[in-house]
C-alpha cells in the first residue's frame, strides 16, 4: 500500500502532529515500507499456531514467591520527614 497525501493529511489531523512540508517525502516513503513490511508477515502461515505460541521450551520462566524478611524500609523513609502520624506523612493543608 502506499501512502499518499490524502492518507497522510489524515494521519496528521488523526496524531495531532503537523509535518513540515521539507519531510513528508521521506515520512511517506517511510509509512509506506512499514506497510509494505506488514503485508510480508500477513503471508505467514500462522494456522497451526496455537495462541499461547512461545519459543520457550516449558513456557515463561517465572522468579521463586519467597517472603522477604521484614524490612523497616518505610520507617527508614518516615524518618527523614518533618512531620509524621502513624506511619503517615504530615502535610501542610493546601485547601480550607
Amino acid at each position: 500500500m502506499q501512502i499518499d497525501d490524502a492518507v497522510l493529511a489524515k494521519l496528521e489531523k488523526l496524531s495531532h502532529l503537523r509535518i513540515d512540508e521539507s519531510k513528508k517525502e521521506s515520512v511517506k516513503e517511510q509509512l509506506s515500507g512499514i506497510l509494505d513490511y506488514i503485508e510480508n508477515l500477513n503471508e505467514l502461515n500462522t494456522d497451526a499456531l496455537s495462541a499461547s505460541f512461545s519459543t520457550l521450551d516449558g513456557g515463561t520462566p517465572l522468579r521463586e514467591d519467597t517472603p522477604r524478611e521484614k524490612n523497616d524500609i518505610a520507617k527508614d523513609i518516615l524518618s527523614h520527614a518533618p512531620k509524621v502520624e502513624d506511619d503517615f506523612f504530615i502535610v501542610p493543608a493546601i485547601i480550607e
